[in-house]
């Protein structure tokens, strides 16, 4: 029986483990299974790669950076991130990929306008590198902005109806707003927001986020992680099937 499954923590909605456990029944894939490994150091995850015929891992928040020491080999992507979201496991060895970044990418690129030549990156954390990664790959020009300005970032403070404009796509790469929180958004000056705006929320529980009903009152277009969630998950089962 080959293994995969998904380290994170915590891990009270699992879209991965739903997903692959629903692709195995519908693709009559007998050999698999896949399970949530929640743990709350990554140390922890030591004890989880001496399960017999564990074939592959998803990495989720917080661990995407924190576990590169366990690496044996890292995709080129992942060496310039610094953050890796999916470790093929072959002959004891780990090589780690992001597939996050063929998931935002492909998501993101039949909503792109002409005029969205800049973005604002909300968050600082793993899962923004595959963000910014995409949008270094695409020449959009982005800013970082976190709950405190730093030396790359500005703060939430720092907005003001000018960076709004000359930013017209805004991505959420941060856990505010996700279930059970689903009250909360990001401290973005919303009055600013246009139907010139494009918002993308990597959340996709639930559906729509406070960010995103916000933005679709002010006219913006909106979307949330879900599709690209999809993506990457096909991609993880990709390279986890690949021949080496």
């Amino acid at each position: 029986m080959r293994r995969f499954g998904l380290i994170g923590y915590p891990l009270t909605h699992s879209f991965s483990q739903k997903y692959f456990t629903e692709k195995f029944a519908r693709e009559a894939i007998a050999d698999s299974v896949y399970e949530n490994y929640s743990i709350e150091a990554i140390d922890e995850l030591r004890s989880i790669l001496q399960k017999i015929g564990l074939r592959g891992l998803n990495v989720t928040i917080p661990y995407k950076k924190q576990v590169l020491p366990f690496l044996t080999h890292s995709s080129d992507g992942v060496k310039v991130m610094g953050a890796c979201n999916c470790i093929d496991i072959r002959d004891g060895m780990l090589t780690g990929h992001n597939t996050d970044v063929v998931g935002f990418e492909l998501s993101l690129l039949p909503f792109l306008r002409a005029n969205h030549t800049k973005a604002l990156v909300l968050g600082t954390g793993g899962a923004s590198a595959a963000v910014v990664f995409v949008l270094e790959k695409l020449h959009i020009p982005f800013q970082y902005v976190s709950r405190t300005a730093g030396d790359q970032a500005i703060s939430y403070d720092g907005l003001n109806a000018q960076l709004m404009e000359e930013h017209p796509l805004i991505i959420n790469t941060t856990p505010i707003g996700t279930y059970p929180n689903v009250a909360e958004y990001p401290n973005i000056p919303y009055e600013f927001l246009t139907p010139g705006h494009h918002l993308y929320d990597l959340t996709y529980n639930p559906a729509e986020t406070q960010f995103l009903v916000k933005g679709k009152a002010r006219g913006a277009t909106t979307q949330n992680g879900y599709e690209m969630l999809i993506l990457q998950a096909e991609e993880s089962w990709r390279i986890w099937n690949t021949k080496s």
